[in-house]
């Protein structure tokens, strides 16, 4: 009777024991991930002020502030491939949802200055990639639906540079050209959303952008065709039309993707 006892007190001792590992390294991995979006955040917004700064002054800044952009993505990189000493194999999609917010932005903060250097939306294989050591093996297999829900997040960004550029030199038709752009992604990502969890709540805030850049893209044409004034003046009176865009479209936006990607989804899993 008494070694039946103890060997049911060693087996609730390991039972024990794994449980707080799992704990532990949870917490690890959601520290990490959080670090990891609040870097990626810094990225979009130094990617924003870099650009609307240099754009007055440069009539091509993409690639210097795209070089400063990436340089603070390495320090992200960093915290990612801590991960691979925390899950091994399959181990990581038991804790796929402690990670997967901090992924998302990432990617959002990626893909934005992948835009900026190439005009074109990053590409599975190389998100991938920049996730792996120099030999170019990964610290973990990216999910499929994180990528497209990082990317989605892309289109709000680009809004945001469309808007806040559009009148400064090139400004007019680098809008247009985010427009058509955005418009685009919007129609590739409606094929995917019965396949992708919270893809569809994605689509509403990229709809909402695709509808703020239109509007922006509206008020060039019409005020051009109205005014027979100089590019300058046409400029002008263009930032006039459009400052409520700028001071409203920050906020309300970003509310609706923190709906779709919040902090509770940590206290989830």
């Amino acid at each position: 009777m008494g070694a039946h006892r103890e060997n049911v007190v060693k087996a609730f001792d390991e039972f024990r024991q794994e449980i707080d590992e799992h704990h532990d390294r949870r917490e690890r991995l959601i520290k990490i991930s959080r670090d990891a979006t609040n870097l990626s955040k810094k990225v979009i917004f130094l990617l924003h002020r870099t650009m609307t700064e240099e754009s007055n002054n440069d009539s091509n800044p993409s690639l210097r502030v795209v070089r400063r952009g990436r340089e603070k993505l390495r320090e992200v990189q960093a915290l990612y491939a801590q991960i691979r000493f925390e899950v091994q194999a399959e181990q990581f999609w038991q804790y796929h949802r402690a990670v997967s917010p901090g992924l998302q932005e990432y990617i959002e903060a990626l893909g934005f200055a992948h835009y900026l250097e190439h005009g074109t939306m990053v590409s599975y294989e190389e998100v991938q990639l920049s996730l792996s050591d120099e030999n170019g093996i990964p610290y973990f297999t990216l999910p499929k639906e994180d990528y497209l829900l990082g990317l989605s997040d892309v289109t709000g960004e680009l809004m945001r540079f469309a808007i806040s550029g559009i009148a400064q030199k090139g400004g007019r038709a680098r809008a247009r050209e985010v427009c058509a752009f955005v418009r685009q992604c919007k129609a590739d990502f409606e094929r995917l959303t019965p396949y992708v969890k919270e893809l569809s709540k994605k689509q509403a805030v990229t709809s909402q952008s695709l509808e703020k850049i239109e509007d922006a893209v509206y008020a060039i044409v019409v005020r051009g065709s109205e005014y027979d004034i100089p590019p300058d003046m046409l400029d002008d009176l263009i930032a006039q039309s459009i400052s409520t865009f700028s001071s409203n479209t920050s906020a309300k936006t970003r509310l609706g993707q923190i709906d779709v990607r919040r902090g509770d989804d940590y206290d989830e899993i």
